[in-house]
This record gives C-alpha cells, sequence and structure tokens, in this order.
C-alpha cells in the first residue's frame, strides 16, 4: 500500500486522513516514541497510550487486591479449623481467575483482532468492573454459608476471564501505536501499568490497615479496596471510548477486509509455533511476578514474622521500584536489544533467590526485608521492560491480540495464578519456608532456554 504525505486509509468506518511526518524512510523524528506523527498526530498517540495504560492499571489493581487481602478473605469466606487450609482455599478461588484466562485471551483476543483493539479494550475493563463489585459486595460465610465461596468463585472466574482478554489487547495496543525503534519503551508502559495496579492495590490494602484496626478490616474494611476499584473502572471506560483505533490495525482492515484472523499470524512461522514460544517465554514472566509480588505478603506475614500491614508497604516499595525501573528497560532494550536484559533477568533469579530468601528466614531486619524487596523489583523489571514488545513481536498484526493472549494466558494460568496456592502447599509438604525458592529456579531456567532459541526482533520492523 502506498504511503503519501496525506494518506487515504479506508477502514470499516468509511475513510480516514492520517498526517504522515517521516524523516524519508518511514520514521518519525520524536525522541521518546509518544509523540511522533508517523500515522497520527502526536496528541492522539499520547491520549491512546495514556488511556491504554490507566485502564490496564485499574484492571490489574482490581484483580491484584484479592491477593493483598488474602488472609483477611480467608476468614471471612473459606473458614476452616486449620489455617493453612483456610489460606489454601483462598489462594486456590485466587488460581481459579487465571484459570479462567486462556477462555478469555482466545474470546477476547478473537474480538481484538476482527473489531479492533478498542472494542475488546472496552469490554474488559466492564467485566472486570462487574467482577470487583462483586466481591465487595458479597456476603460472608457467616451469612449465607457455602454460597459465599461460590459467590467468589464466580466473580474470580469474571475477572479472570477479562484479565485473559485484556492483557494481550492492551499489549498489542500500545505497541502498534509506537514509532519504529521505540516499541521497548512504549510497550513498556503496559508492564508499568500493571505493577501500579499492584502497587495501587498492595498501597490501598496497606493504608486500609493503617488506618482501621484490626477487628475493622476484618468486619468490613476489607470492602473498601473493591468497591473504590469498581467505581474508578468507570473512569477509565470513559477515557476507553474516546481514543483512536491502532493504525498497524487499521492498515490490515485496508488490506484485507475479511480479517481472517485464523490465517498465519506469526513472524516467519506457524501461529502454534510462536504461541509455544510464548508460553515458555512467559513462564519466568509470572513466576517471579507472582511469588515476589503477590505471594510475598503473606509469605513475610506468616514466615517472616512481619505484621500485615508491615508487609504490605514492603511489598509496595518494591513495586515502586519496579514501576520506575521499568521503562529505563524497555528504553535499553531498544538500544541494545531485548535478549540480554531477558537473559539477564533469568540469571539474576537464579543465582540470587536463594541466598536471599535464605538470608530473610534466618531473623534479618525489616530494612534487610524491603532491600530484598527492592532487587527482586529490579531483577522483574529488567524482564518486563522489554517483555511486552518482545513478545508482541513473536506475531504479525494479524492475529497477534489472539495468539499472544493464548501463550501469555495458558502460562499465567498453569504457572503463575497458582504460584501462591503452590508456594503455600510446598512449605506445608516440605516444612521448609524455602520451598518456594525451586519453584523459582526452575521457571527461570526454561525461560532461559526458550530466550536462547529466539531471534532478536527489537530492530524489525512490526508486520
Amino acid at each position: 500500500m502506498r504511503r503519501g504525505v496525506l494518506g487515504r486509509w479506508p477502514n470499516r468506518a468509511g475513510v480516514v486522513h492520517w498526517p504522515w511526518a517521516s524523516d524519508g524512510r518511514g520514521e518519525a523524528h520524536d525522541p521518546i516514541g509518544l509523540g511522533g506523527m508517523t500515522e497520527g498526530s502526536g496528541r492522539k498517540r499520547r491520549r491512546a497510550i495514556v488511556a491504554a495504560a490507566i485502564g490496564n492499571l485499574l484492571e490489574w489493581y482490581d484483580f491484584a487486591v484479592y491477593g493483598f487481602m488474602a488472609t483477611v478473605l480467608a476468614g471471612r469466606f473459606f473458614p476452616a479449623e486449620n489455617d493453612a487450609v483456610s489460606l489454601l482455599a483462598t489462594f486456590a478461588a485466587f488460581g481459579v481467575g487465571f484459570a479462567a484466562r486462556p477462555l478469555g485471551a482466545i474470546l477476547i483476543g478473537r474480538l481484538a483482532d476482527r473489531r479492533g483493539r478498542k472494542t475488546a479494550l472496552m469490554v474488559t475493563i466492564s467485566l472486570m468492573a462487574i467482577g470487583t463489585v462483586a466481591i465487595g459486595l458479597a456476603p460472608d460465610y457467616r451469612t449465607i454459608g457455602v454460597w459465599a465461596p461460590a459467590l467468589i468463585v464466580f466473580a474470580r472466574l469474571i475477572q479472570g476471564f477479562s484479565a485473559g482478554g485484556e492483557w494481550g489487547s492492551s499489549t498489542a495496543f500500545m505497541v502498534e501505536w509506537a514509532d519504529q525503534g521505540r516499541r521497548g519503551l512504549v510497550g513498556s508502559f503496559q508492564q508499568v501499568s500493571v505493577a501500579g495496579g499492584l502497587l495501587m492495590g498492595s498501597g490501598c490494602a496497606a493504608l486500609v490497615g493503617t488506618i482501621l484496626t484490626d477487628d475493622a478490616v476484618a468486619e468490613w474494611g476489607w470492602r473498601i479496596p473493591f468497591l473504590l476499584g469498581g467505581a474508578i473502572g468507570l473512569v477509565a471506560l470513559y477515557m476507553r471510548r474516546h481514543v483512536d483505533e491502532t493504525p498497524a490495525y487499521r492498515r490490515v482492515v485496508a488490506g484485507d477486509r475479511v480479517m481472517a484472523a485464523d490465517r498465519v499470524a506469526a513472524v516467519g512461522g506457524h501461529p502454534l509455533k510462536a504461541a509455544a514460544r510464548a508460553f515458555g517465554f512467559t513462564i519466568h514472566w509470572t513466576v517471579s511476578y507472582y511469588i515476589f509480588l503477590a505471594y510475598m505478603p503473606t509469605f513475610a506475614e506468616r514466615h517472616l514474622g512481619l505484621d500485615r500491614t508491615v508487609a504490605l508497604w514492603s511489598n509496595s516499595l518494591g513495586l515502586l521500584v519496579l514501576v520506575l525501573t521499568v521503562p529505563l528497560a524497555g528504553l535499553l532494550s531498544d538500544r541494545i536489544g531485548r535478549k540480554p536484559l531477558l537473559l539477564a533477568s533469568c540469571i539474576g533469579f537464579a543465582v540470587l533467590a536463594y541466598p536471599l530468601f535464605d538470608h530473610m528466614l534466618g531473623g534479618t531486619s525489616i530494612g534487610a526485608i524491603m532491600a530484598a524487596q527492592v532487587l527482586f523489583g529490579l531483577l522483574i523489571a529488567l524482564y518486563s521492560g522489554p517483555g511486552p514488545a518482545a513478545i508482541a513481536e513473536m506475531f504479525a498484526t494479524l492475529g497477534r491480540a489472539t495468539w499472544m493472549s493464548v501463550g501469555y494466558s495458558l502460562a499465567v494460568a498453569i504457572f503463575g495464578g497458582f504460584a501462591p496456592f503452590v508456594s503455600t502447599w510446598l512449605i506445608a509438604a516440605t516444612g521448609s519456608a524455602l520451598a518456594p525458592v525451586f519453584y523459582v529456579l526452575a521457571a527461570a531456567a526454561v525461560t532461559a532456554l526458550v530466550i536462547l532459541t529466539m531471534p532478536e526482533t527489537a530492530r524489525r520492523r512490526l508486520d
């Protein structure tokens, strides 16, 4: 398709005019990758990326706040004579949300490939708000008996279905809006918003615990983070309604009116092969994320002797470091490539996870525990910075949201969502609080092997 200074790009909505300002090689003069004029004004580009990031932040706040309130929810909805059994049931419900993610990835991903990324993102934020409010309003076990945990599981299924479609759709949306040579930086904001959502959830749970007494939190205060998340989801829905579809998707619509999303959707191979690679690529990513950023407050409370609120504040510090350093890693990956940073994260966890856990379990100070959380956040940032761009670059635009979501969500459902459950079970089965470390080491080793077989894609044009 020929590109002029002022191109005419037809799509289902009619003819759209895009101003084109480049340096003659199809690249815009834009130092940070958000304000270029390659396929739309800088204002449209910034608004689209900000709207996607804020919506994604709220989406993951809603999804993750359950994990941060786990010890409270265990007593309200999954009472048992043994605290470990009660907590296992709570984390099982947490994992159920991830089990629904592959279905959401397939159905919402296909919607994103057939009807556009914007449509899919509006669906995901609406479903997540519904699931979150349902948890916040659910009667507890004392009120309605076994129907209480059933309601929680159903709400988690809605949240998981939404999250399965959100990750791939938002990643495709952001990366497809990025200029050539800036995909690592722009894609990193997807992970900034994910970490920001976790930080917001952790901080909100910690704030509730700081302001209210333990009895008040257990009685009614735990509902505040869930109801707040549902309310602010409406803000994200409004923002997503007022952005444009990605230029890359519009080009595909212009070139293929049928939009057969099940056609070849991988760069240089069959989409199933690329989806399998995305699956292996995600294992270390999701295990490290959910062990060190979702399960860690519970681990610190039960095995390090920290007060629940102090554990949440410590976790929030690690998340803050992650939020601040992910864009730097994304930007660096545009300079030196994706693979060096991805491998550095895997190797870092393989070398440091065991000694750091062992040191914390030896009765160290809160300062040392916070320092470990910061280091874990930095190691995750090395992966989360280049990660969104690297996984998106495995696929062509036609089918990217579907196949990328499938590979990613299956790995998250199997290895990440049940990471807190697996960790709790491993500790109970072995009697050693160090047991989760071996889960982390195995995940890092598998993903490192996958990365070694991947081509470097940082300088490829996005198909």
